[in-house]
């Protein structure tokens, strides 16, 4: 629930501009913090802040920021996340020289990391995951980086995509299971590294290939080499697909477009419904209620306007502070929804926010029927590997049958893509 990136090249000194850029195609994994570090001959700099990208860097500081290596973070909202001690990239020096490290992930023994370091003596200024794989590092690193790096991530577990940048190299590695995304593109003069493909649209770069699940790979003037490949048993985070990602990226070689179209088509087969229009909920929900409109015949009609200067409600860090971005974040159009049955798709529903007030909304304006159809299975249990709503509790499907969701949800009907049906739509088999 974060974005990353990192650039190499062999002589320019302006990757911090590009790792911006990147950034900004990125910026919908998290509003929360923004930061960007380089490396010019051995030197560690970095800039970053709470907010938006905009809103942390200027263009002062960004031609600060000088030096041919250069890693990037944004970061989701967490309520504990408001002090610059959890903002990334993590920066440190140590006795074999500096490195910066981002990290998109969660790791499961960081407790268990934590203690067994503080008692040798180690402090901690933060309590990030990535501040216990540093000083794992730091604590491994004799003659070589690279088998430092591969001995820290041979202690930790859990689903993570990390870029790091040394004096000389830019490292990547992804978890085991190949539950966050991470891959690998050219530019002129060298190689970026980012969580999703937008940003190499983006900035122009060329796409070889995702990272595989357990790869570790170095990026420095010889090139891009493996220098460790343990996968472990293949895992799917279901929320890069319905949710997180973009819909112009792809992963692990599945176009995410395409996925949350079938997702809708596969909706309307499951439960097909009659009705006037077909509408999505901004924005993540649109495109399946395209594909929803494809395959029932019934046309798809713009029912809610967004505004677009308001960040994604999920990732808002209080409820309370999500039911106000809600309120100025959509408007019902009337002249769309009034006295027509309506099918509103929403790709999920994890704590209801969102669901209720356009419910709201489409009943204020005039909407006759109102039937909501999911694109992916109730949440019922959140998985630190993959997905954090702080705690169980959070969630509307939590211990609840769908009618009672759909009760207190205020809609007509509810459904929920099943499993499988998500599974096929996205193209992998459920044995996988």
């Amino acid at each position: 629930m974060s974005g990353v990136i990192g650039i190499y090249s062999k002589n320019r000194k302006d990757t911090s501009q590009i790792a911006y850029y990147g950034l900004y195609a990125l910026q919908h994994r998290g509003q929360a913090s923004a930061g960007i570090a380089v490396n010019n001959n051995g030197f560690i700099d970095y800039h970053k802040g709470l907010g938006l990208l905009s809103e942390v860097f200027s263009r002062d500081i960004i031609e600060r920021l000088i030096g041919n290596i250069a890693i990037g973070h944004v970061k989701y909202a967490h309520p504990k996340d408001r002090n610059l001690n959890i903002v990334e990239p993590l920066a440190v020096g140590y006795k074999r020289g500096a490195l910066a490290l981002s990290m998109d992930g969660s790791i499961e023994n960081t407790r268990e990391l934590r203690d067994r370091l503080e008692d040798d003596g180690v402090i901690f200024q933060s309590l990030l995951d990535s501040e216990v794989i540093a000083n794992l590092i730091a604590r491994y690193h004799k003659d070589d980086l690279d088998q430092a790096v591969i001995k820290a991530i041979e202690d930790i577990e859990g689903s993570y995509s990390m870029v790091l940048m040394g004096n000389d190299r830019l490292i990547a590695a992804r978890d085991p299971h190949g539950l966050k995304p991470l891959v690998i593109g050219r530019i002129k003069d060298g190689y970026v590294l980012a969580s999703e493909t937008c940003a190499f649209d983006t900035i122009g770069a060329e796409f070889i290939r995702d990272i595989r699940p357990g790869e570790m790979v170095v990026i420095d003037d010889d090139g891009i080499r493996t220098v460790r490949h343990k996968p472990g048993e293949r895992k799917i985070s279901l929320f890069e697909y319905i949710y997180l990602a973009r819909p112009d990226s792809k992963m692990d070689g599945i176009s995410i477009y395409s996925a949350r179209i079938e997702a809708g088509r596969q909706l309307y087969r499951e439960c097909p419904t009659d009705a006037d229009i077909v509408i999505g909920a901004p924005d993540s929900g649109i495109v399946s209620a395209i594909g929803y409109s494809e395959e029932s015949k019934i046309p798809y009609r713009e029912g809610l306007i967004k505004n677009r200067y308001v960040g994604r409600t999920f990732i808002e860090p209080t409820q309370e502070l999500r039911e106000l971005g809600v309120r100025i974040k959509l408007n019902v159009l009337r002249e769309n929804v009034r006295g027509k049955r309506v099918i509103l798709v929403d790709d999920s529903i994890v704590r209801g926010t969102t669901i209720r007030r356009i419910i709201d909304l489409l009943r204020k304006g005039g909407a006759k029927e109102i039937h909501v159809r999911v694109s992916s299975p109730p949440v019922r249990n959140a998985g630190d590997l993959a997905l954090d709503t702080i705690g169980d509790e959070n969630l509307l499907a939590k211990g609840k049958t769908v009618e009672e969701i759909r009760k207190e949800l205020g809609a007509d009907s509810l459904y929920y893509l099943s499993l499988e049906g998500l599974l096929k739509a996205i193209g992998i088999r459920e044995d996988n």
